[in-house]
């Protein structure tokens, strides 16, 4: 079974699903050998590691299904990836499902901002109007060619038209045959409690450090009745430490050796699957002799 049919069999399952959000190969790796199910490609992540830009949007579509089709050449669990807006139309819209798809990821989140979008725990977004909204889902569900292909329907709009409407919009993609509602920022303990319970389908909670939205542990996401919690930045926020805090000990000691708390060279390919190369090389040097 492919990731696609993976991530689709979980769901049926009633699986809680964790998805830490990766952001290159490397993280995504770390996330499959830390025993997680899923990966969520992020947005922010891709922004900032591949262009060194914060996410307001300047990410291509080009440039974000590449950071996707790498991560799922990477490893062998599913990976939810960010299609942001869509990208343009309804037209974009069905060419951005393609892409992902033909890529292999295992289902994409979009979102009813304007473009270029910002990041949803930003101030001062602007969404376009509900029936828009509505009609580029439609045009995202019959564009994939797997019905395992995950939609995922986010609306941005709590903090722009308030809770009331985010809860609307939620409901009407998955009625425009969305597989599950991302109400993103909710701005309370509160609000989280009640998406599961006012929204009429499967929901996914995004949660960021420092976002708008409170961080509950991973059990009371599961036991609010949440099937999906994406936890964005988790991984870019510790790799951004960890690159300050190396660098300093290294200016600081002058000592370009002494890393606390890392891994060895020989280590790192063994983690990337030196072995298999190896093993491979000594098959075709047995063969040419």
């Amino acid at each position: 079974m492919n990731s696609v049919g993976r991530f689709r069999q979980m769901l049926l399952k009633d699986d809680f699903i964790v998805a830490p959000g990766a952001f290159d190969c490397l993280s995504a790796k770390s996330v499959e050998l830390a025993g997680f199910s899923a990966i969520y490609m992020t947005g922010m992540g891709t922004s900032a590691s591949r262009l060194g830009l914060p996410d307001y949007g300047l990410a291509t579509m080009s440039e974000m299904v590449a950071n996707a089709s790498a991560m799922a050449a990477t490893v062998k669990i599913p990976i939810i990836a960010d299609a942001d807006t869509g990208y343009g139309n309804e037209l974009n819209m069905a060419r951005t499902v393609h892409e992902y798809e033909r890529h292999g990821a295992a289902g994409v989140h979009i979102e009813d901002q304007v473009f270029p979008k910002k990041c949803g725990h930003l101030d001062k977004k602007q969404v376009i109007p509900r029936q828009e909204y509505v009609s580029k889902i439609r045009a995202a569900v019959g564009a994939r060619e797997s019905p395992d292909f995950i939609i995922i329907a986010r609306t941005d709009c709590n903090s722009v038209l308030g809770f009331e409407e985010a809860i609307a919009r939620a409901n009407a993609g998955l009625d425009a045959g969305a597989d599950l509602a991302l109400v993103e920022a909710p701005e309370s303990i509160a609000q989280i409690e009640k998406v599961p319970q006012l929204v009429q389908g499967p929901c996914v909670l995004n949660m960021l450090l420092g976002g708008k939205s409170p961080v509950l542990s991973l059990d009371d996401v599961r036991d609010l009745g949440y099937r999906v919690v994406l936890l964005s930045d988790v991984l870019l926020c510790a790799a951004i430490r960890a690159y300050d805090s190396a660098l300093a000990t290294v200016r600081a000691s002058r000592d370009p050796l002494y890393f606390p708390n890392t891994m060895a060279v020989k280590e790192i390919f063994q983690r990337l699957g030196a072995e298999k190369w190896d093993k491979l090389r000594v098959e075709q040097e047995e063969a040419i002799a």
